[in-house]
């Protein structure tokens, strides 16, 4: 049967669950059990598709299409493994089921409540996502972690944690563990550390019916003995039921830190693993992941050298934003050998009007712009910032730095093209102004104008590299092993506009890969240049710690001078 660990978290949010999921799920599949994860969000929206970035941070896309929490991205990073919709449950699509259901008569007349028909449906889903298979083995999961978003207490959570409450019964008690991560702030000039919130925490999950099995104190520095002891005594755990997981140089360490405190022979009892019948090539297979995973944290530690790219982007205040573009970037790096240094520029602070009003923020961008050995745009939506963005580009294309734009960033690059080289003083986008005289970016014919959550072009979509890429003679190509498709995932409305391709082309900005009807721009690369690339899909998604996405390791190699 499979086994079930949940994490919850108290104090605050954003304290580290994602990362202390995900870092578990690193242990147990070195000791060769498969591992799939789930993340309940306890908002009402069906996904994270129509949240702003600023307020949720990244919205990361499956291959499926599903717009989800970044969480996921956690998950599928470190476990490497490929994640479905289903693995994101929020209370909006909790409800939409149910009413579903009440509405077709499926319960004959019953009065429909949170408990049991909310319950039982969260309990459903969860078994429903344990038995599918992860992979094209189709053996199902040894183990399915779930992390409980939000904060224990919080009203919105209620439901699932009463649902967690009855599905370790369900599931019987050697089959589930909670694992409840909790913070202890460092206050005072002595640098005290307050246990009094995380005993707050664990009684309020206490009186919810969980008692944790673990508790993962988050703190700044390491637990002083004491401290530890004492949240032993008022939470009612044993010691070695306190795992202290301070802040290390880097989230590749917290797997190694966890594993030195002891969590596996952990794990081992609670959930009698030893009982499991892993067979001896995937116990094999989890042995070398782990020297792996060490051999990057030590390289990590012994970087010296550094490569600086600039994210200019529309959402740089809250990194969490770019945060699948920000590991990318990391990836690559330390595949360089690099210690990874970003530039966040705001690209309203590029434009003229910035100079305007706040002199200081625009010579700072503009110098953190002229100092990067790299540039990078990503994907946004909206008017704001777009001419800071075009500018970049410009910098990029003209003085020969290297530069990558993703989504948004691929149409910036074309549209600057359009201006400066094809004689185009008009050209621009119709998402930016729909009454453009020359649209050299539009609305893809197929998508809805009425409902925007979930009908963009979304998930994993094919691209076809061009007659005359072959053989070292496109950039992109190349980097991708000179695979004639590749597979990529997606989320946008707007594209190239095809009547304007010949025109570009002449100039020498090759289209080198395109969708299967030959009319979608999806890979666009510059003649005569280092590196100047853009891609309508979002390759930062399918990059992992130990296999780096091939556009940016292309940035990182040019950005230090490697020849592509």
């Amino acid at each position: 049967m499979t086994k079930y660990i949940v994490v919850s978290g108290g104090v605050i949010s954003g304290v580290g669950k994602g990362v202390i999921a995900s870092s578990t799920g690193t242990l147990l599949k070195s000791l060769g059990l498969r591992v799939t994860a789930i993340k309940i969000d306890p908002y009402l929206n069906i996904d994270a598709g129509l949240m702003s970035p600023l307020d949720h941070g990244e919205v990361f896309v499956l291959n499926d299409g599903g717009e989800v929490d970044l969480d996921l991205g956690n998950y599928e990073r470190f476990l490497d493994v490929e994640l479905s919709r289903i693995n994101n449950i929020t209370t909006g699509k909790i409800y939409s089921q149910v009413i579903e259901k009440e509405r077709r008569g499926d319960y004959l007349g019953k009065t429909v409540q949170v408990v049991p028909h909310i319950t039982d449906a969260i309990q459903n889903w969860v078994e429903q996502v344990a038995a599918m298979p992860i992979d094209d083995s189709g053996e199902q999961p040894d183990v399915c972690i779930i992390e409980l978003g939000g904060t224990v207490g919080d009203i919105e959570s209620a439901p699932f944690i009463e649902a967690m409450r009855q599905f370790q019964f369900r599931v019987g008690q050697d089959n589930f563990c909670l694992i409840h991560v909790s913070l202890v702030p460092v206050v005072g000039s002595v640098g005290e550390q307050k246990t009094k919130p995380t005993q707050m925490s664990v009684r309020d999950l206490r009186g919810a019916g969980l008692s944790p099995d673990l508790i993962a104190v988050r703190s700044t520095k390491p637990l002083e003995e004491s401290v530890r002891g004492k949240i032993s005594m008022f939470c009612h755990v044993a010691p070695e039921q306190v795992l202290t997981v301070h802040d290390v140089s880097s989230v590749y360490h917290v797997p190694v830190l966890m594993r030195d405190r002891g969590i596996i022979d952990f794990f081992r009892k609670r959930l009698a693993l030893d009982n499991l019948c892993i067979p001896t090539e995937r116990q094999l297979d989890g042995e070398k992941l782990w020297k792996k995973w060490i051999d990057l944290t030590k390289s990590y530690d012994h970087l010296y050298d550094t490569v600086t790219i600039a994210l200019v982007g529309k959402y740089t205040d809250l990194h969490d934003s770019y945060i699948s573009v920000y590991k990318a970037l990391e990836h690559a790096s330390l595949a360089a050998g690099r210690k990874l240094e970003i530039k966040w520029i705001e690209a309203t602070n590029l434009e003229p009007e910035t100079l305007k009003t706040d002199a200081i923020k625009y010579h700072e961008s503009w110098q953190n712009l002229c100092s990067a050995q790299g540039i990078l745009v990503p994907g946004g939506f909206g008017t704001r910032g777009i001419e800071g963005m075009i500018t970049a580009a410009k910098w990029a294309r003209e003085h020969k730095i290297p530069y990558l734009g993703i989504c948004l960033g691929m149409q910036i690059a074309v549209i600057e093209f359009a201006r400066s080289v094809c004689d185009m003083p008009d050209a621009y986008s119709a998402e930016i102004d729909p009454d453009t005289k020359t649209p050299v970016i539009v609305y893809m014919p197929e998508i809805s104008k009425t409902h925007l959550g979930g009908s963009m072009r979304l998930g994993n979509h094919a691209t076809i590299f061009q007659p005359g890429t072959e053989d070292g003679k496109s950039i992109v190509r190349k980097l991708y092993g000179d695979a004639p498709t590749v597979e990529e995932r997606h989320r946008h409305r707007y594209e190239v506009n095809p009547e304007n391709v010949a025109t570009f082309e002449e100039k020498g900005l090759a289209f080198v890969g395109r969708d299967e009807s030959g009319k979608r721009m999806e890979i666009v690369e510059l003649k005569n240049h280092p590196y100047f690339v853009g891609c309508q899909y979002h390759p930062e998604y399918l990059s992992r710690p130990l296999k780096p996405a091939p556009l940016f390791h292309g940035l990182v190699s040019a950005a230090i001078g490697i020849k592509l």
